[in-house]
């Protein structure tokens, strides 16, 4: 039996909205308890498999089985992140990951070896399923039972960051806000307004520093002793084989580091010299940097999270009407929590649902152009997983940060031209584009400085909580801010690492930001040229979803997976051109 084939999607997005029908689970199963789940894997890992049609039907209801947990686990995370003080969506999550997970590894494990020692492993087509099989060999290799009892410590001590900083809000001119919505302060054209929302939120945040450094010094060590346990020298190079980064070393990271330090700080310093000349600053300070250096007050794309999403489909709809469908869908199955309140964790995501195959989109809305760059980005994760909804294994699904950022990124970019939808203004619009391509490049300072943080904390993983302030302090001052004065704030810039989420829940998923967004800038080049076929490349790729290697899929969108400093320098120069062309 042969697994279908991958097309592109119909202009219309003519699916059913519920969730294909199950060939192996029952229709009316949801997880409860491991006791009802237990007899599928039993089953599974029992099966007498004779040949490889029956090998190809018994990865597809491994398949299934693996997708309806997933959906499960992300409903339940998703539940808990829209409001972090309802203890009963806590607790539903900490079942799955205490309870569940635990006990789902082994016989995970225990299904990769009996796939890796199938006679007919050699039979399956090795062009379809090559890059499955990689990863599964990987993992195979990697995975140790006295792992399961520090990973789920791990994963209960991660939701402890998304519980304090959801708690975090300020109260400014005698309204208590979240932090996201007294940033956006930051943009007021008075030096006094910003100054004061900027220091409120840097000792909020601090206020919680302690507990926070504790929480990630309790983390490091729990990782470092993953590594240990599977034969590596530390939680950095276990992580690079947990994450499948077969295409790329840690040595090509600080490469990476260093040609954006010699191509694209400089530039940063460009810009923010040309903005304290603008406001007629003496010295940038940290609350100069949001504010518009034209003297117009901040832009207002939307005012409501149903007018943010209404304006996204028709962004979208422009593109491709597929693309203007896929967001109509989630629109109608109430996918979407979109705007800033009290209680929900910080930042956004799109979270792919496997089974159903519309995903979530959770974000912070508060009005802003940060807001309409978030929902573009999370729009193109969503798009993402509509375009690779039918491929037939959930494995297939989910390529690598590498492949799903640079879906995300590209929209951000070819996106641009239709932005007279929130921006009707042209001045408004010009300022917006503008403002966005800067942000764009200062993208690969702050990635640079993330992940040679990362590094560096786990090549060192018994050093202190003074060390790790006085190194990030080094990093940030290499990459970020050199002509902005922070003379009486240094008791905060030590704890500006607390502010990324990333660190503390999904450790060197990174880097992967600043590599897609150079794929990102090459796919906005070539949509400039030839905007039809630069869409048709990205749609292409992404629905290949993780059935080919990143080079291949970068390939099919008509761009290289290239981060020397020539292209670096090369694509940096193409975004400046454009800059300077507004």
């Amino acid at each position: 039996m042969l697994l279908p084939e991958v097309d592109l999607p119909a202009t219309s997005l003519a699916t059913d909205m519920a969730r294909p029908p199950r060939q192996y689970l029952p229709e009316e199963f949801f997880v409860t308890e491991w006791a009802s789940l237990e007899p599928f894997f039993q089953e599974l890992q029992g099966r007498v498999v004779a040949d490889a049609a029956a090998l190809e039907r018994w990865l597809l209801d491994r398949s299934e089985l693996e997708s309806v947990l997933s959906e499960d686990l992300a409903w339940r995370y998703i539940r808990m992140t829209c409001d972090t003080q309802a203890t009963d969506r806590a607790e539903a999550f900490q079942f799955f990951v205490q309870e569940i997970e635990p006990q789902v590894a082994p016989y995970d494990h225990a299904l990769n070896e009996k796939l890796l020692a199938n006679p007919y492993l050699a039979e399956l087509d090795q062009a379809r399923y090559g890059v499955f099989l990689r990863s599964v060999r990987r993992a195979s290799e990697i995975y140790r039972e006295e792992n399961i009892p520090l990973k789920t410590e791990i994963s209960t001590k991660q939701q402890q960051y998304a519980a304090t900083v959801g708690a975090m809000t300020v109260t400014l001119d005698g309204e208590e806000i979240t932090l996201p919505r007294a940033a956006d302060r930051l943009k007021s054209l008075s030096r006094p307004v910003r100054e004061q929302a900027w220091r409120a939120i840097q000792e909020r945040r601090l206020r919680d520093s302690r507990p926070l450094d504790q929480l990630f010094t309790e983390l490091v060590h729990l990782r470092h002793q993953v590594a240990l346990n599977a034969g590596f020298a530390n939680f950095r190079d276990y992580m690079f084989a947990a994450l499948g980064r077969f295409d790329y070393t840690a040595e090509d990271c600080f490469d990476f580091h260093s040609a954006i330090g010699a191509t694209v700080v400089p530039l940063i310093n460009e810009f923010d010299e040309a903005r304290r000349k603008a406001l007629s600053l003496p010295a940038l300070r940290p609350w100069d940097l949001d504010v518009d250096p034209s003297g117009q007050p901040p832009l207002r794309p939307f005012q409501t999270g149903e007018e943010l999403i209404e304006k996204t489909i028709t962004v979208f709809q422009h593109l491709d009407p597929f693309l203007g469908d896929c967001l109509r869908t989630m629109r109608q199955m109430g996918h979407l929590d979109l705007e800033s309140r009290k209680g929900k964790a910080p930042g956004g995501y799109n979270y792919p649902l496997d089974e159903t195959g519309v995903p979530f989109i959770f974000m912070n809305a508060t009005s802003s152009l940060r807001d309409v760059v978030t929902m573009l980005h999370e729009g193109g994760h969503a798009v993402h997983s509509f375009l690779t909804r039918r491929l037939p294994l959930s494995a297939d699904k989910h390529p690598p940060s590498e492949v799903a950022e640079l879906a995300s990124m590209s929209m951000e970019l070819m996106s641009m031209d239709h932005w007279d939808v929130f921006f009707t203004d042209p001045a408004e619009l010009r300022r917006a584009k503008k403002t966005h391509l800067e942000s764009v490049l200062e993208t690969f300072p702050w990635v640079a400085t993330i992940d040679k943080f990362q590094h560096w904390v786990y090549e060192n993983p018994e050093h202190t909580e003074a060390q790790r302030h006085q190194r990030w302090t080094e990093i940030f001052q290499h990459f970020n801010q050199r002509t902005v004065s922070w003379s009486g704030l240094d008791k905060f810039r030590p704890y500006l690492w607390q502010k990324q989420l990333h660190l503390y829940e999904v450790p060197f998923y990174y880097i992967e930001y600043a590599l897609a967004q150079l794929g990102a800038i090459a796919v906005w080049r070539n949509f400039r040229q030839d905007p039809a076929a630069a869409l048709a490349g990205y749609q292409r790729a992404l629905s290949l979803g993780y059935t080919r290697p990143i080079g291949e899929v970068y390939a099919a969108a008509g761009i290289r997976f290239d981060f020397s400093t020539e292209y670096l320098s090369q694509l940096a120069d193409f975004v400046r051109e454009e800059m300077a062309a507004l």
